[in-house]
């Protein structure tokens, strides 16, 4: 993979040299002439390297060190130096600099240098890789009434074993809460396991809950455990168990009442013990009236419910939720301003803080490092025109219509994009598109 290379020097014959031997050598070279061009090109590119002189036109290039270090960590930065300068060298390397040169340079000694200085960026960037995935962030739920009830019901839940259930809309934070649960409660060294009954139907759900023998059908060509094998001892969280079709439904009622079950294709009878969260953003009461859920699964399940606001309803933590949501994409620092607050304020996240954050990240791809603004947050405004027309009063159902088309009709009716859009399952998109196809537009 081709390397790009960022060179800021304001002198056109080391500008001219350096170009077109890196091109040579295979690189991808960019040259600017100062601070300036330097910050608007590393915004509007990904560079794997930067050559930098450390005296510029409108400034020291010394200066710039700290800040390209803080926003781009797993850069390369190359000083290139005059020779009476070697204390400012000294410096930089505190700064973050990763190597240095003195004028004139040989472009051979250079080459070497800047490939030493790459790896180290590669070994930088797989140690930042490795603490995220080992970063550990408490979840932020927020500071409003309605979401403290919801905390302080999911801290009397932690303190024993019964059956929870989390009622709330899509993508207002039931896995969260759910592994919050596990985390804080009794058992939170054992596992956290956990399925989306809404992706997966029928025997590929029951093959993944209950597991399977060698030969249990064509394609079983090994045992394989359940998810419940799994989760013994544990936590059990079944994401949207309103999907589960009325056959697991049956399967599963006997495993919670009796702890025993059976691997398909298998005689011998197994036991597992786990604490089981379930989440719905259904009626489960209205599909056992339409027989589309067990009424007895539903008494088991029902034990401890907790139903979790959406966000549209607690407005008061979006500036926290945002910080929070920007630490999580890795921009901690980075600052958002009262009309961008305000804006994401007169949206109605129908997605609710999934969707918040999906947006968030894809503001920050389109703002490529810089401050954030209004202009970032494509989408927002189809709503919030409609919102703040006097006129104009929409229900939830409508405006949750109004904004699907809107998310359709930008994506030219891929749905697939539309779901990931919107922070949603494609299953779930799917069902809200049965729900009331002539109002919502599909190509």
């Amino acid at each position: 993979m081709k390397r790009n290379v960022l060179l800021v020097d304001d002198d056109p014959g080391i500008q001219f040299g350096f170009s077109k031997y890196f091109s040579k050598s295979g690189y991808g070279i960019q040259a600017v002439s100062c601070l300036a061009e330097a910050r608007k090109a590393v915004m509007s590119r990904r560079f794997d390297a930067v050559l930098l002189d450390l005296v510029l036109p409108d400034g020291k290039g010394l200066e710039w060190i700290p800040e390209l270090r803080g926003k781009h960590p797993d850069i390369a930065i190359v000083v290139i130096t005059g020779h009476g300068e070697i204390p400012l060298v000294v410096e930089a390397i505190h700064l973050g600099a990763d190597n240095f040169l003195t004028k004139p340079v040989s472009l051979e000694n250079l080459d070497v240098i800047l490939k030493k200085s790459l790896e180290i960026g590669t070994l930088r960037r797989s140690q930042l890789a490795s603490q995220r995935l080992s970063k550990k962030i408490e979840p932020y739920f927020g500071e409003s009434s309605a979401i403290r009830k919801v905390v302080e019901l999911a801290c009397l839940a932690s303190e024993n074993e019964s059956a929870v259930i989390l009622h709330g809309e899509t993508g207002a934070g039931k896995g969260v809460l759910a592994r919050w649960i596990h985390d804080n409660g009794l058992n939170n060294s054992a596992p956290f396991v956990e399925i989306n009954c809404s992706s997966l139907k029928g025997e590929l759900l029951a093959s993944e809950l209950f597991g399977h023998a060698r030969g249990a059908f064509t394609s079983a060509t090994q045992d394989k455990p359940g998810l419940i094998d799994v989760a013994d001892g544990g936590t059990f969280f079944l994401d949207e168990i309103g999907d589960m079709s009325l056959t697991v439904q049956a399967e599963f009622l006997k495993v919670i009442e009796e702890k025993h079950y059976r691997r398909l294709g298998e005689i011998a009878v197994r036991r597992s013990e786990f604490r089981l969260i379930c989440s719905t953003n259904q009626n489960l009461l209205l599909k056992i009236q339409e027989g589309n859920f067990r009424q007895d699964l539903y008494f088991r399940v029902n034990v401890f419910p907790i139903q979790i606001p959406c966000l549209r309803d607690r407005m008061e933590d979006l500036p926290g939720l945002v910080r929070y949501l920007l630490d999580a994409l890795e921009s901690p620092s980075l600052e958002v301003s009262d009309e961008v607050i305000e804006l994401l304020k007169s949206y109605c996240w129908p997605g609710n803080v999934r969707e918040l954050k999906n947006i968030l990240e894809r503001a920050l791809l389109l703002a490529r490092g810089g401050p954030l603004s209004p202009k970032h947050f494509v989408g927002l405004e189809g709503p919030q025109t409609l919102m703040d027309k006097p006129d104009t009063i929409l229900d939830l159902d409508e405006m949750e219509r109004f904004h699907i088309r809107t998310v359709l009709d930008r994506f030219d009716g891929d749905t697939r994009k539309a779901a990931e859009a919107l922070g949603v399952s494609l299953a779930t998109l799917y069902r809200k598109l049965k729900k009331s196809p002539k109002s919502i537009s599909r190509k």
